[in-house]
C-alpha cells in the first residue's frame, strides 16, 4: 500500500485525480438512476469539509449520520475524516434515547441528517446532547416550519465550502495533506446484544489496511457493481462501501427507498453482494410463498428443480438440467445473474438457506468477524465452501487460537491482527481486549480441514437439566429456513426439555390464511388461529426430523406480536437479546414449563410513533409427541 494513501480523504483524491471521469456511485432518484463521476464526488466532499468547517468542525470533534443509506452519507463521512473529526453513524430507525446516548456519550457537535423524521428525533433530545451545535439536514422538504438556529440546510453548507475553495484554491489540499493514517476516523458501534453498544474506535489506516487484506483473498475492481442495502452504521458497509469503494474503485449504488430495494437491486443485477442472514432467510422465504401461490405444474417443476439441484450440491456439482428448468430464471428475477461474488455474515445462517442458495448457482460463502477486528477476518476460499463453517483467515497476519478447549476441541475463540480497532471510547479497560487478543466470547473449534467452526456465543450455549447441552441459534436458524417462521427463540437452559416461541412471518402466513379463507384481522389475531398453530406444528416437526431428541423441541407457542429492535428485544442487526426475552416474557415462559395449555395475556404495544395498543389474547401451548429416547 502506498502510505500517502492511507486516509479516505487520500484515497478519494487519488481517485478523482487518477480516474475522475469514471463513475464512482449512483443513485436511484424519482425513479431514474443518477451517476456521480469520482470528480463529482471529490468536489462535493471538498465544499462539504470546507463548509462544515467553517461553522467551526475541526480535529477531534464528533459528527453523527443519520438516515438511509446515500451518497451524501459516504461524502459526509469522508469530509468529517477531511477534517480530522471523528464520524458515527446512527441507525435509521434508532429511538430518540438511543440517538440522545450515542450523541452525548460521544460528544458530537455536529449532525448530517437526511430528513425531516431525522431531524425531529434531535430536536427531541437536544436538551439531552448540549455539545449538538449544529444540525445540517439534507432534504429541505417539511423544513420551512422550524426555526431553531442549528439547523442549517446542506445546500447552504455546500455553498459555503464552494466559496471558499474558489477563493483559496489550494484549502482542500493543505487539508486532505494534513490528515494521518493514525487519526481515530471512525466510532462504529458494537451490536449490543446484552447492553447499550460501545463505540468501537477505527483509525483511518486500520481501516484501509484491513481492506486491502480482504481484496487480496476476495478481490474486486472498477468492473464490479454493489447496491448498498445494508445499514451504513454496521461496521461491513463501512468496509465496502467506503473502504473496497474507495481502494477497489467498486462503483456503488443505492437504491431509491427500502420498500423498492429488491426492485432496485435488479436492475442493477450487482456482481458482489453481502446479506445479512435475515435478509438472506427473507428472500428464500418470500421465494417459497411465491411458489404456493404458483399453479400446481410451476409447484411441481419448483420441487423437482430443488430436489435435483440439492442432490447435485451433495455431490459436489451443479446440476444442468435443474439450472434450465428453474435456477436461470429464478437468478433472473432475483437479480443474481451477474453474481460473481456474495457473503453471508453478521451472524449464523441457516444450513437449509445456505445449501437452497448455492443449489440456485449463488456463489455463497460464509464471512465472520466483530467491529473491533474491523469486520469480516475468515472467509470461505473458493471451491472450499463448507456451510457449517465459516472458512479460513483471510491470511497469516490474522492470528486465531481456540482458548480453553474441551475434549472435543470446542473453546472460545480469541483473535489478533495488525489492524484492529483502537479501544472503546471512553472506556479504559475492558474483559474482551487483553494482551492485544480479542476475547470474541463465541464458542467455537477447528474442523479436519482446518476451517473454523462457530457455534453460539458462549454464554448462550446452553444445557439442559438432564444434561444435554444444545446451541439456541443453531435450531432457531433451523426453523428460520421455514417461510411461515419470522423469529424463533429456543428455551431449554436448565430445564428438563427444549421449548420455543415462535413469530410468524406475517406477508407469508397472512396470504396463506387468505387461500384457506381462514378469517383474521391482527398479527395477534392471525397468530391466535388454531389453523395457524397447527401449520407451524408441521413446520416444528420437520425441524425436530433433523436433530438428535436430546435437542428437539417439544412445546413451543406463538407470540402474540414480532420481536422488534425498538423494544429491545433484538439488536439493530436483528440479533436475539436473550435476556431481554427471559425478563419480559418470564411469566410466559414459566407458564410453558409448568404444563399449562392456554396461558392469558392482557399487555400493551408501544409504536415509534408513541400510540399504544392493546393486546388481551389467550397463547396456546402446542405440544409435541415425544419419542421414548426423549421421554427417558
Amino acid at each position: 500500500m502506498n502510505i500517502a494513501e492511507d486516509t479516505l480523504p487520500r484515497l478519494l483524491r487519488r481517485n478523482a485525480r487518477d480516474h475522475g471521469g469514471d463513475i464512482a456511485m449512483r443513485e436511484k432518484e424519482f425513479g431514474i438512476w443518477r451517476s456521480l463521476r469520482w470528480a463529482d464526488v471529490a468536489t462535493r466532499t471538498r465544499d462539504l469539509a470546507l463548509g462544515l468547517r467553517s461553522i467551526g468542525v475541526g480535529t477531534g470533534d464528533v459528527v453523527g449520520l443519520i438516515g438511509d443509506n446515500r451518497p451524501d452519507w459516504v461524502m459526509g463521512e469522508i469530509a468529517a475524516h477531511a477534517l480530522r473529526a471523528r464520524s458515527l453513524g446512527i441507525y435509521r430507525d434508532a429511538l430518540d434515547e438511543e440517538v440522545a446516548y450515542l450523541l452525548s456519550f460521544s460528544g458530537a457537535s455536529a449532525v448530517i441528517a437526511e430528513d425531516e423524521e431525522q431531524v425531529d428525533k434531535l430536536l427531541n433530545v437536544s436538551e439531552q446532547v448540549p455539545s449538538l451545535r449544529h444540525i445540517v439536514f439534507c432534504d429541505p422538504r417539511g423544513m420551512r416550519k422550524y426555526a431553531d438556529p442549528r439547523l442549517l440546510p446542506l445546500e447552504a453548507v455546500l455553498r459555503s465550502g464552494a466559496e471558499t475553495a474558489a477563493a483559496n484554491p489550494a484549502a482542500w489540499d493543505r487539508l486532505v495533506d494534513a490528515t494521518t493514517g493514525e487519526d481515530i476516523a471512525i466510532l462504529c458501534t458494537t451490536s449490543g446484544t446484552t447492553a447499550r453498544p460501545k463505540l468501537a474506535q477505527l483509525t483511518g489506516r486500520a481501516l484501509v489496511r484491513h481492506c486491502e487484506a480482504y481484496l487480496a483473498v476476495d478481490p474486486k475492481g472498477p468492473e464490479d457493481e454493489y447496491v448498498s442495502v445494508l445499514p451504513l452504521p454496521w461496521i461491513m458497509e463501512q468496509i465496502y462501501v467506503l473502504g473496497w469503494g474507495l481502494i477497489a474503485r467498486m462503483k456503488v449504488n443505492f437504491v431509491e427507498e427500502p420498500e423498492t430495494m429488491m426492485a432496485d437491486f435488479r436492475e442493477i443485477a450487482p456482481t458482489f453482494v453481502l446479506f445479512a442472514p435475515r435478509v438472506w432467510e427473507g428472500i428464500a422465504a418470500d421465494v417459497r410463498a411465491r411458489v404456493m401461490d404458483a399453479s400446481p405444474f410451476k409447484q411441481r417443476a419448483f420441487e423437482a428443480g430443488m430436489r435435483m439441484g440439492l442432490t447435485a450440491l451433495d455431490a459436489g456439482g451443479r446440476s444442468t438440467v435443474a439450472d434450465a428448468l428453474l435456477f436461470r430464471a429464478l437468478r433472473d428475477r432475483l437479480g443474481f445473474t451477474r453474481l460473481r461474488s456474495a457473503a453471508t455474515g453478521g451472524a449464523a445462517l441457516g444450513p437449509e438457506t445456505f445449501r437452497f442458495f448455492q443449489a440456485m448457482g449463488v456463489p455463497l460463502r460464509q464471512l465472520y468477524g466483530q467491529t473491533e477486528l474491523l469486520g469480516a477476518y475468515t472467509l470461505h476460499r473458493p471451491g472450499e465452501v463448507d456451510f457449517d463453517t465459516v472458512g479460513v483467515t483471510f491470511g497469516p497476519d490474522v492470528e486465531l487460537r481456540i482458548d480453553s478447549p474441551d475434549a472435543n476441541g470446542v473453546g472460545e475463540i480469541v483473535t489478533r491482527h495488525p489492524n484492529m480497532f483502537s479501544g472503546y471510547l471512553g472506556v479504559d479497560e475492558t474483559p474482551d481486549l487483553r494482551d492485544g487478543w480479542l476475547h470474541t466470547g463465541d464458542a467455537g473449534y477447528y474442523n479436519a480441514a482446518g476451517q473454523l467452526v462457530v457455534i453460539d456465543r458462549i454464554r448462550d450455549i446452553a444445557t439442559t437439566s438432564r444434561g444435554d447441552r444444545f446451541s439456541p441459534q443453531f435450531i432457531e436458524n433451523k426453523l428460520k429456513f421455514s417461510p411461515f417462521v419470522a423469529e424463533a427463540v429456543i428455551l431449554g437452559d436448565q430445564r428438563p426439555h427444549l421449548a420455543a416461541i415462535i413469530c410468524i412471518r406475517f406477508p407469508i402466513v397472512s396470504k396463506w390464511a387468505e387461500r384457506n379463507r381462514i378469517a383474521f384481522t391482527t398479527y395477534s389475531d392471525l397468530s391466535a388461529r388454531p389453523e395457524v398453530l397447527d401449520k407451524i406444528r408441521e413446520e416444528v416437526a420437520k425441524v425436530n426430523a433433523s436433530l438428535p431428541p436430546a435437542q428437539r423441541i417439544r412445546d413451543f407457542l406463538l407470540l402474540y406480536k414480532e420481536l422488534d429492535a425498538d423494544d429491545e428485544e433484538l439488536t439493530r442487526t436483528r440479533k436475539v437479546r436473550r435476556g431481554v426475552i427471559n425478563r419480559k416474557y418470564g411469566d410466559i415462559i414459566e407458564a410453558i414449563y409448568a404444563g399449562e395449555e392456554a396461558i392469558p395475556v392482557d399487555t400493551a404495544i408501544a409504536f415509534q410513533d408513541g400510540t399504544k395498543q392493546r393486546i388481551r389474547t389467550v397463547l396456546r401451548v402446542a405440544r409435541m409427541a415425544a419419542t421414548e429416547a426423549e421421554k427417558a
